[in-house]
């Protein structure tokens, strides 16, 4: 089933650096392709880079602008119809205010990260409200060392981060990002 009632938001601003310091992050192409390319691929319509710095948002539109006119769309069409759905936007409220525009009921931000926290739900329990609603999210994906606390005390839901079978619990925004959408998007498929 596919249904628009879920965008991402990878943040660049508020989030921690090693110190615990609140900053604004830096752009990573890596991110802005990968994050977008998964984000097609599992059906959603917009793809948000949340940066304050004016610099990296005009870096971002200059990236997706490469591959969706002139010689990047015509070199990769799967890549311009991919970007096609990034969004850049100074604030988080920006983003969320965009993402309202196609719906009556108001937005609500859900959170993660590599931590768990209290309170935290099921990534299986979050795509059950998205299959059962028509209830508009907006999923918060931190860059540099995580969303700050403030993010999470704010957020409407707080979903259960991506777990390995081990203590090492580093994965990648992008990656953390695909494995999270296959789960909340992907087709279920029975074990045979």
């Amino acid at each position: 089933m596919t249904c628009n009632n879920l965008a991402v938001a990878l943040v660049h601003y508020p989030v921690y650096n090693k110190h615990h310091e609140v900053v604004t992050s830096a752009l990573t192409n890596l991110d802005q392709h990968d994050i977008a390319r998964s984000s097609k691929t599992f059906g959603l319509d917009r793809f948000y880079i949340v940066t304050p710095s004016e610099e990296q948002r005009k870096l971002a539109e200059r990236i997706s602008g490469h591959w969706q006119q002139g010689w990047g769309a015509d070199y990769n069409p799967d890549r311009r119809e991919a970007l096609d759905i990034v969004r850049v936007t100074p604030t988080l409220a920006a983003a969320a205010a965009d993402f309202q525009t196609g719906f009556s009921k108001t937005v609500k931000i859900a959170v993660t990260g590599a931590a768990k926290r209290s309170g935290s739900i099921a990534l299986v329990a979050f795509r059950k409200l998205l299959e059962e609603s028509d209830q508009p999210y907006l999923l918060l994906l931190g860059t540099g060392w995580g969303l700050t606390d403030e993010c999470f005390s704010t957020a409407d839901l707080i979903l259960e981060p991506i777990a390995g079978n081990g203590l090492y619990n580093h994965l990648s925004v992008r990656s953390a990002a695909a494995i999270m959408f296959d789960r909340l998007r992907g087709i279920e498929r029975e074990d045979t």
